[in-house]
């Protein structure tokens, strides 16, 4: 199995940039599709974007569409996300996790995604 450690949180500025990454150990993450997934406090667990696991299907939010881009390195077995004109509604604890889907579109539903990370930080002050 896979774990996952996220980082790259942080306090920014409305209209700042942030890169998280979600570093994988155990098996490789090209077995893997990955999924970003955010959690504001009282509020439910959202999709934030997914990669497949060969990069080349990227489903994003409306919501961080076009402001955010998921990416991968299998060869680091590391995943990104990264978030640029950031909006103070983006704030949230922003997590990654692992599907060993085999199909081309990665899933967007966080049930299906069986391990996660720790989640990091992420505020946006207005």
């Amino acid at each position: 199995q896979v774990q996952l450690v996220e980082s790259g949180g942080g306090l920014v500025q409305a209209g700042d940039s942030l890169r998280l990454s979600c570093a994988a150990s155990g098996r490789a993450l090209y077995n893997y599709a990955v999924g970003w997934f955010r959690q504001a406090p009282g509020k439910e667990r959202e999709f934030v974007a997914a990669i497949s696991r060969s990069g080349a299907s990227t489903p994003y939010a409306d919501s961080v569409k076009g402001r955010f881009t998921i990416s991968r390195d299998n060869a680091k077995n590391t995943a990104y996300l990264q978030m640029n004109s950031l909006k103070p509604e983006d704030t949230a604890v922003y997590l990654c996790a692992a599907d060993p889907h085999l199909g081309g579109v990665p899933r967007t539903t966080s049930s299906v995604y069986g391990y996660w990370g720790q989640g990091t930080q992420v505020t946006v002050s207005s």
